[in-house]
């Protein structure tokens, strides 16, 4: 009878993900579980509401519990350094919902005068920033911003940037970066400065206490900050400037102190010394699939760069696309994403290759895998607990086992995937685990 019974209890923790059942440890959040992940859930023709879905990251089971609701079609999240607030913006409504992550629930919104790609939440502060290239300033010839979401008012000011597409803060949130379209300057802001409920520093008289803008760069998008140092990310060729390169940026200053020369950048990691470089030129000389034996005609490049000697010191292909995704696991496999890649076969009706928009670089080792899926990555999430790693890729949510580098298949996802019915725009772990 005793064993009847321990096994009916097997089979409903299997198949219900219950929070009694996935051998968590308990936390103050109304869920009760220790190591949350947060789903962006879009909408689908099976499913009448969007949302934030909770995931057990201990066992990669759904929670039993409503959605966050974060409007229709969420997708693009933001999480504070501490992980107490959360930015999701729902790009059916244009609309950014601010979402307490101890209470699980929302503490405000705020709509975008257009859509963002790029959201940041600096500090553990209920304020987040965000592009918006499309924003129009009342009583001025002029597009871009970067709107200031103050969630627990509901309310947003705004600090004028012509086409602000990124935006990336420093480390404490008194400085911040802006990337704008086919531009060749970054704007650097001090938001704590910024007059709202418009302010037009930008526009009027830089440089100021505000604004300041500083040329000398080749199509920037992107930059990696570590304490008063950025890494700029010049897009190049890519973006339809001259050349790709890293140049080391001083954010006290407002300085270029050194250009590195790279095959193409849009998105990098830091680890230490070494700058991991992604992105995809259009440029015959740079873009072959070296070493590869695939259907696609042009590969994407990482770029290993020593930051000590400013050299690149090795250069992979990888997948195409705009690079705009990237994660290291605790064994150094670095995971990179893209959107807008070629994809080749079918993995839903696999026949010969198949390929997407994620590929998997073996720091250890040097080598590179590109595992058999279709479609844009939207989010990584590693852990430092567990050996695997998240991937929204093609909408659905993939668990990959990182020291075999497959999907990880057991009694809880047989078939490598968390079931989050609807497409997966995003994930992001909100408890340290």
């Amino acid at each position: 009878m005793k064993k009847c019974f321990l096994a009916l209890v097997v089979v409903l923790c299997i198949g219900l993900g219950f929070v009694s059942c996935g051998g968590g440890t308990k936390s103050g959040a109304p869920s009760g579980l220790k190591n949350r992940v947060l789903a962006a859930q879009g909408v689908t023709a099976t499913l009448s509401l969007g949302g934030l879905v909770l995931v057990n990251g201990q066992n990669d089971t759904l929670v039993r519990a409503a959605p966050i609701n974060t409007g229709s079609s969420p997708d693009l999240m933001a999480l504070s350094p501490s992980r107490n607030v959360l930015a999701a913006f729902d790009s059916g409504s244009n609309t950014v919902y601010g979402v307490d992550t101890t209470k699980e629930s929302v503490i405000g919104s705020v709509k975008l005068p257009g859509p963002t790609s790029s959201l940041v939440v600096p500090t553990a502060v209920s304020v987040a920033y965000a592009a918006v290239p499309t924003a129009a300033i009342s009583g001025f010839d002029f597009l871009g911003a970067v709107e200031v979401l103050f969630f627990t008012r509901n309310v947003l000011s705004t600090i004028a940037v012509s086409h602000a597409q990124t935006v990336v803060s420093n480390t404490d949130g008194s400085q911040l970066l802006v990337f704008s379209n086919d531009s060749d300057v970054v704007t650097v802001l001090t938001p704590g400065l910024a007059v709202p409920p418009v302010d037009m520093s930008c526009y009027t008289n830089p440089p100021n206490a505000v604004c300041a803008i500083v040329p000398g760069f080749d199509r920037p998008v992107n930059a990696v900050i570590n304490g008063t140092t950025a890494y700029i990310l010049n897009c190049g060729p890519q973006c339809g400037g001259t050349q790709a390169s890293v140049m080391v940026f001083d954010l006290s200053t407002l300085a270029i102190t050194k250009t590195i020369p790279v095959d193409a950048a849009t998105i990098a990691w830091l680890s230490e010394s070494t700058l991991y470089v992604a992105g995809t030129s259009p440029l015959a000389g740079n873009h072959t699939c070296t070493n590869q034996t695939t259907k696609a005609t042009i590969c994407g490049r990482l770029d290993i760069v020593n930051l000590d000697t400013g050299t690149v010191t090795a250069r992979v292909a990888i997948t195409d696309g705009y690079h705009n995704r990237m994660d290291m696991t605790t064994n150094g496999q670095l995971f990179i994403g893209a959107r807008d890649c070629t994809n080749v076969g079918n993995v839903n009706n696999p026949n010969g290759e198949v390929r997407g928009c994620l590929s998997i670089y073996k720091t250890l080792g040097g080598s590179v895998i590109f595992p058999p899926d279709n479609g844009d990555v939207n989010g990584l999430q590693s852990f430092s607990t567990r050996t695997v790693e998240y991937v929204a890729e093609g909408g659905f949510l993939r668990v990959y086992d990182i020291n075999k580098d497959i999907l990880l298949i057991n009694n809880f996802i047989p078939q490598g995937h968390i079931p989050v019915i609807g497409y997966v725009g995003d994930i992001k772990s909100i408890d340290f685990f």
